[in-house]
């Protein structure tokens, strides 16, 4: 068996490649990962006698599954990849039917969500520099957030009324303008208590406002504006992780969970609708907890 397609197998590859970058212009990582999984399906139909043109769907899963050990994920690029060459070459009427049609993807599963550790999350909420009105602001929504697992549109969208000291509870709209009342605990109520005692009546300069959070020029924060903040905070705290604008609400679910929280009161916190949407939360902790397992126990 060669190690390398043929010459007319290879021209066809290169002109699907061009005609995917024209139209719809992939990133040149994402073209070589298709260059590669389709010269790979070249070279082993080769070796069964057979060319891209005259396989039919029998081989393309015959060569699926003698691919089976792969991740998921790859399997998935590698279908995809397949799967646009096929209909290229039916668009260009190389071959009269698509052979892959019937061929089903693999179930991707939902990515687990990066939740930060317990001491990430401190040395986030200890950056802010608390002598500004800024950083107070910054230190209050930051807070608030991990306190209550919000979205980050929800925190940056919250009415001065809508916050209630005494009580300890934020009243939220949330999806589908389905409202909740969100407890918060002593510390996030602190910094709320500092905030609006000080540093908001600072930025807002005399002007009027129904927003909570404001920046300097009198107006609400903006989701864009404030997620561009949390990144410089993750970065002079030394965090290394992928984050994303819920990176805190999930890490308040997580740690939630950790700690022995039900599922259910989670679900009613974060304001899901289902709980399935909840419940992949439960899989974070339990991949700690394998962690914490592997690193700690001596038969890990």
């Amino acid at each position: 068996m060669s190690g390398l397609p043929s010459e007319a197998d290879a021209a066809l590859v290169d002109q699907f490649l061009d005609a995917l970058w024209m139209e719809r212009g992939l990133s040149a990582n994402t073209l070589a990962a298709y260059r590669s999984d389709l010269l790979a399906l070249a070279v082993w139909l080769g070796g069964k006698g057979l060319d891209l043109v005259s396989a039919g769907r029998a081989q393309l899963l015959e060569y699926l599954a003698s691919r089976a050990g792969a991740r998921v994920r790859t399997t998935a690029r590698r279908l995809s990849a397949i799967r646009r060459f096929y209909r290229h070459l039916v668009r260009v009427r190389t071959l009269p039917e698509d052979p892959t049609a019937l061929i089903e993807s693999p179930r991707l599963g939902r990515p687990l969500p990066d939740a930060l550790t317990e001491t990430e999350v401190e040395a986030l909420l200890g950056t802010p520099d608390v002598a500004t009105a800024l950083g107070v602001r910054d230190r209050t929504m930051l807070e608030l957030l991990y306190a209550t697992g919000l979205r980050v549109s929800e925190l940056v969208g919250l009415h001065r009324l809508r916050v209630n000291l005494r009580q300890g509870v934020v009243r939220v709209m949330g999806k589908g303008s389905k409202e909740r009342l969100v407890p918060f605990g002593e510390e996030a109520s602190e910094w709320i208590d500092r905030y609006l005692a000080t540093a908001r009546e600072e930025l807002l300069g005399g002007r009027e406002s129904e927003a909570l959070f404001v920046t300097e020029r009198g107006g609400g924060m903006t989701r864009q504006a404030f997620w561009y903040r949390i990144k410089r905070y993750a970065s002079e705290a030394g965090i290394r992780k992928r984050l994303s604008p819920h990176t805190l609400r999930h890490s308040f679910a997580t740690h939630l969970l950790n700690h022995g929280a039900d599922l259910r009161v989670v679900q009613l916190l974060l304001g899901h609708r289902d709980i399935s949407t909840t419940q992949i939360y439960t899989h974070v902790a339990r991949e700690r907890l394998r962690q914490l397992h592997a690193r700690h126990h001596p038969r890990g």
